[in-house]
Parts: structure tokens; C-alpha cells; sequence
């Protein structure tokens, strides 16, 4: 009998450390969900927060569109008012322009080659 007290002693000091054990265990889990708990607070804050200022952005972006469609109607009711100018045509037309530098181009090109023909006539009489 005395064995039998002893044995369920024991088992009962063992079944006290593991209650004891969960005990803990489920302390920190709790402890774990309240920061979880915060942190989703915090979060879903911050989450408001971004929400209300992209609100705000996309207002003051429509503003802006708005304001810039107006300036575009305004801009164009002042250009058909100015007075027409007369279809003449331009004196620096682009393809003048061109014709310009591919003759400049080449006026160089013949200077560069006539210098360089210069300077061999000048090494030859010098060796």
C-alpha cells in the first residue's frame, strides 16, 4: 500500500509540472495573442491612415485634371480667336536646313583632306 501512495504521489507531482508547464505555455501564447492584437491595431490604424491620404491624393489629382481640362478649353477658345497667319512658306525650311549642313559637312571634309595632303608634302621635303 505504502508503494501504491508513493507511485500516485509521484504521478501526481508529475501531472503538477505539466499543468504547471501549460500553464506557462499558455501565459505566453496569451501574452503572444495580445501583441498580435496590438500589432493588428496598429496595423489596421496605419491602414486608415494610408486609405484617407490616398483619398486625398486622388482628390487633388482630379482637382488638377480638372483645372488643366479648363486651362485646355480656355486655351483653345484664345487660340481661335488670334488672327490666322498667311500660309507663306518659311525661309528655313528643314530640307534647306539639311541641304546647309551636308555642303558645310562636305567644305570641311575637303579642308581636313587638303590639310593632310599639306602635311605629307611637308614631311616629304623635310626627309
Amino acid at each position: 500500500m505504502l508503494n501504491e501512495l508513493e507511485s500516485l504521489s509521484q504521478n501526481i507531482g508529475r501531472l503538477i509540472k505539466i499543468s504547471e508547464r501549460h500553464h506557462h505555455a499558455r501565459h505566453a501564447l496569451e501574452e503572444q495573442l495580445e501583441q498580435l492584437r496590438a500589432d493588428y491595431a496598429a496595423v489596421q490604424g496605419e491602414l486608415a491612415q494610408m486609405r484617407e491620404e490616398r483619398d486625398t491624393l486622388q482628390t487633388e489629382r482630379d482637382t488638377l485634371s480638372a483645372k488643366i481640362d479648363d486651362a485646355q478649353v480656355r486655351l483653345n477658345a484664345i487660340l481661335e480667336k488670334l488672327p490666322r497667319a498667311k500660309a507663306a512658306p518659311e525661309p528655313d525650311n528643314q530640307l534647306d536646313l539639311l541641304a546647309t549642313d551636308a555642303s558645310h559637312d562636305e567644305a570641311q571634309q575637303e579642308h581636313a583632306h587638303a590639310g593632310e595632303m599639306h602635311g605629307e608634302h611637308s614631311q616629304g621635303e623635310k626627309a
